[in-house]
């Protein structure tokens, strides 16, 4: 027992050579050595920390090992993807039946693309969608009753309020788009000159009651003349003459001078049956005395 001054476990009490019983000067127990100076704690804390930021920067952990970057690598096959995905989605384009497109390559005039899938590498190429068969419609003086939109001078110096139709469509799409800056402005301009030429050459009566299939017939045949000669690549399908009547202003007094000339025309025709009628009465009753006469004559010889 004399060998055991350390405590009942045998060695866990104090170094009684030593002062303050094995304690060093500031009473604190004295425990095992590091070599480096370090509380295990805080660097298993510091390679804790070095790796979270390892796996934020794309790393997997595990320093420069054969994996390191693989996430990296990962991510960026992945936009590589999208990207060539975008660039397919703004490359390819579906052109409809009724549709043709105009590809422009920095913006010049390349190629038409015909119905169906087509292909127009962006960004280099640019493609314009252009309805070619759709029926559009210009309406000239339609609504405008009031104003000089309609109004037109005729070639025996009266005016007219006309509204007319002109139905279109685009025959090249190419042409439509590099040589009309505003189409519609255009054929607008274009049908309200030649149907003023029309006019300016025809009598108001005509227009009125009897010409107007003939002058929306020549009326197409100019707008069209006029249009080939821009290279608009608009098609004129037909022109629709829907109304030509006096201005508003004077249509009462103009209907009333219909009126009376109808008037006119009836008494006229009732005159000439009445004196028709006379006549051939009084010649049938000449011919009859004449004839009584003759007969008279031979029966008293």
């Amino acid at each position: 027992m004399a060998g055991h001054n350390g405590g009942p476990w045998g060695g866990g009490g104090g170094d009684r050579n030593r002062p303050n019983g094995g304690r060093d000067d500031d009473n604190r127990p004295r425990g095992p050595q590091n070599p480096q100076g370090q509380i295990p704690e805080i660097d298993e804390l510091v390679k804790k920390g070095q790796e979270q930021l390892r796996v934020l920067m794309g790393g997997r952990g595990g320093g420069g090992g054969p994996n390191a970057g693989g996430l990296n690598a990962g991510t960026i096959g992945i936009g590589v993807l999208v990207a060539a995905f975008a660039w397919a989605y703004l490359s390819f384009y579906t052109v409809k039946p009724e549709e043709q497109s105009v590809e422009l390559f920095l913006g010049e005039y390349s190629a038409t693309g015909q119905p169906g899938l087509n292909f127009a590498p962006w960004p280099v190429v640019r493609a314009e969608i252009v309805p070619v068969t759709r029926e559009q419609t210009e309406d000239i003086g339609v609504g405008a009753r009031g104003t000089d939109a309609g109004l037109m001078l005729t070639g025996d110096e009266n005016v007219v309020d006309i509204d007319f139709q002109v139905v279109w469509n685009i025959s090249d799409p190419a042409k439509f788009l590099f040589n009309l800056r505003d189409a519609r402005l255009a054929i607008r301009a274009v049908s309200e000159s030649a149907m003023r030429e029309i006019i300016a050459q025809s009598d108001m009566a005509p227009i009125l009651n009897r010409d107007r299939g003939p002058i929306a017939e020549r009326l197409k045949e100019l707008i069209q003349d006029t249009l080939d000669s821009y290279d608009s690549g608009v098609n004129v399908l037909r022109v629709n003459f829907d109304r030509a009547d006096p201005p508003e202003q004077v249509i009462d007094a103009f209907r009333e001078v219909q009126a009376a000339e109808q008037e006119r025309d009836r008494l006229e025709k009732q005159a000439d049956a009445y004196a028709n009628r006379v006549v051939a009465q009084a010649r049938g009753e000449a011919a009859d005395v004449s004839h009584r006469k003759n007969h008279g004559s031979a029966g008293h010889e």
